[in-house]
């Protein structure tokens, strides 16, 4: 797949899986993927986004079609993105998730990973309120 056409197949998913807060578009995955850091694992119904920097993996953006949740598909990619990390040096991994998203909290919680930090009133909701991100992280082994 080209590089524009893997943007838009992440744009189009994380439209279907980004029901709390705004998805992304192919301009800003396009650009991501562009850099040298950048680090993607993707399947046809989920996938990760992230980049690896030194010691340190930071994910993006994750993403399960909706009509495919549940099934072990995001489970799967990220269980790849951690040993693709690893490979790449990454000793630590962290990633920001909306406080009220309680099942992507209850996810990475499942996977070990802690509360490291809050930002508050960092997503700007629909409605015009903000939610704060919460700084996950968790040691790869």
């Amino acid at each position: 797949m080209s590089p524009e056409a893997t943007a838009q197949a992440l744009a189009a998913l994380s439209a279907r899986a980004y029901r709390h807060m705004r998805p992304w578009t192919a301009r800003a995955f396009a650009d991501t993927l562009a850099a040298p850091a950048s680090l993607l694992v993707a399947t046809d119904h989920a996938f990760v986004l992230g980049r690896v920097i030194a010691d340190e993996a930071e994910i993006l953006a994750l993403a399960t079609d909706p009509d495919h949740q549940r099934r072990g598909a995001a489970r799967a990619v990220l269980d790849t993105f951690e040993t693709r990390a690893q490979d790449r040096g990454a000793t630590r991994i962290f990633l920001e998730v909306a406080a009220a998203n309680a099942p992507a909290r209850a996810f990475y919680a499942a996977r070990g990973y802690a509360e490291a930090g809050r930002r508050r009133a960092y997503y700007r909701l629909d409605d015009g309120t903000t939610d704060d991100a919460l700084i996950l992280a968790r040691a790869l082994s």
